[in-house]
């Protein structure tokens, strides 16, 4: 779905609620990613990779808890609502019916590492090894 500017943003909220109401009827599976740090073309090549099987879809957190929570109240499926605890920060959906395991890796071919940055926290441990400081 692309940002369509010159629509209001009361349409491109109701597309948006739209096609995640699509997504949570027709796939039966949902794979919660995160993306921080994750660049646009990242992103694209994982579509690119997943396409056909399954469908990422990324956006705002609270735009997703209101559309999950009226698809359920409308369905009757209170199961769904399981996941908005586990919408926090920056996360995509995968909608799949392809088996977890091969979506997950699929995904996992597109991770890249990145250098340290002043401020980031570290994603796995670091350890230096003892040496000479250079004084």
């Amino acid at each position: 779905m692309r940002i369509k500017k010159n629509v209001p943003k009361i349409d491109r909220k109701q597309d948006y609620d739209m096609k995640l109401c699509k997504l949570l009827n027709e796939y039966y599976s949902v794979l919660i990613v995160e993306a921080d740090h994750v660049g646009s073309t990242q992103l694209a090549a994982v579509r690119r990779g997943i396409r056909g099987e399954s469908e990422l879809l990324m956006g705002k957190n609270t735009l997703i808890h209101r559309c999950i929570k009226v698809h359920a109240e409308a369905t009757g499926n209170d199961k769904i609502k399981a996941i908005i605890p586990l919408l926090e920060g920056n996360v995509g959906l995968i909608f799949t019916k392809a088996d977890f395991k091969k979506v997950r890796e699929e995904v996992a071919k597109y991770k890249v590492g990145a250098p340290a940055r002043v401020g980031l926290v570290a994603p796995i441990d670091v350890v230096l090894p003892p040496g000479n400081t250079g004084a």
